[in-house]
């Protein structure tokens, strides 16, 4: 490689797996010699890990609607020469996590973006399209230019996974029981990562990021399953309301809201256990009244840049 590219990587992590996505992706690029200059995201009060049920369910409304925090300072003085900018973080209620939204709503990261490309890695439960729309209206907002996003995530079972993330967030068991599966991205699906690397690094090499995304589709750096999009889409706008209900009661970690975040919770898992099965009946049901607006959705999230 005649040319060494500088890669500025700024990420926030609690379990260190969104870090170690963006790294395996890495490997390519720092094996051809590019510098990759990794920045934390560090919010300026420290979210708790593992959490307790309330801390948890304490940063809902500002995650599903896009509520900052205050976050420390980021020295970005060693990277205004950066070729390429990547972001890695995690979805926090089919949204990015509350130090994510801090971030691309920092005046001074927007002013670094503009003109920038910009690529998105993440890792997820299983659901990730909201959180992506998301990604792009701010890369958009801030004059960046949007060039792929990658989402590895758990491949257990939808409710089965609701199972695994709780011990993981709420006890830090990740490990696999006798009856469960272990919790988050696979060991597999993470050694897979640097094939995206490499295809990353060739777009560097080429100077065209054009068709980036739909070359890393080629290699499934995203799964569109219709079924989870169903649960997603319906769900993001039902969460919508309960946060901004929720909010009314007061602002994050306030007392008041306590009672409203106890019934969303009962709510929750009422909603996942006993009427997603039927929710997916009612898809399955209708899915030939869907396939169009289905298809038109996965070419939207998965393919088109704009």
């Amino acid at each position: 490689m005649e040319k060494r590219y500088k890669i500025a990587l700024f990420y926030y992590t609690q379990t260190g797996q969104a870090l170690a996505i963006a790294n395996k992706v890495c490997e390519p690029l720092s094996q051809a010699g590019c510098k990759v200059v990794r920045k934390a995201i560090v919010p300026e009060e420290p979210y708790p890990f593992p959490w307790s049920a309330m801390d948890f369910f304490q940063v809902f409304p500002e995650s599903r609607l896009g509520i900052p925090c205050r976050l420390k300072p980021i020295d970005l003085s060693d990277v205004a020469d950066a070729d390429l900018v990547m972001i890695a973080g995690q979805s926090w209620y089919l949204s990015w996590s509350v130090p994510v939204h801090a971030f691309f709503q920092s005046e001074e990261i927007k002013q670094y973006l503009k003109g920038r490309t910009v690529i998105v890695t993440m890792g997820c439960r299983n659901m990730w399209v909201m959180t992506q729309r998301r990604t792009r209206a701010y890369i958009r907002q801030a004059g960046g230019c949007y060039a792929g996003f990658i989402s590895l995530q758990d491949k257990a079972p939808n409710l089965v996974s609701v199972i695994t993330v709780i011990r993981w967030l709420f006890h830090n068991k990740k490990k696999a029981t006798r009856l469960l599966p272990a919790a988050g991205v696979s060991p597999e699906d993470m050694n897979r990562a640097p094939v995206f690397g490499q295809i990353i690094l060739e777009a560097l090499e080429r100077d065209d990021f054009s068709t980036l995304q739909a070359d890393l589709m080629k290699e499934k750096a995203v799964i569109f399953l219709p079924t989870v999009y169903f649960i997603e889409k319906n769900g993001y706008r039902l969460w919508g309301q309960w946060a901004g209900f929720i909010l009314k009661k007061g602002p994050y970690k306030d007392p008041k809201r306590i009672p409203c975040l106890r019934l969303f919770c009962v709510y929750l898992f009422f909603v996942l256990y006993a009427v997603s099965p039927f929710g997916m009946l009612f898809f399955f049901l209708t899915y030939p009244l869907r396939r169009a607006s289905l298809r038109k959705a996965r070419r939207e999230m998965c393919y088109e840049l704009e």
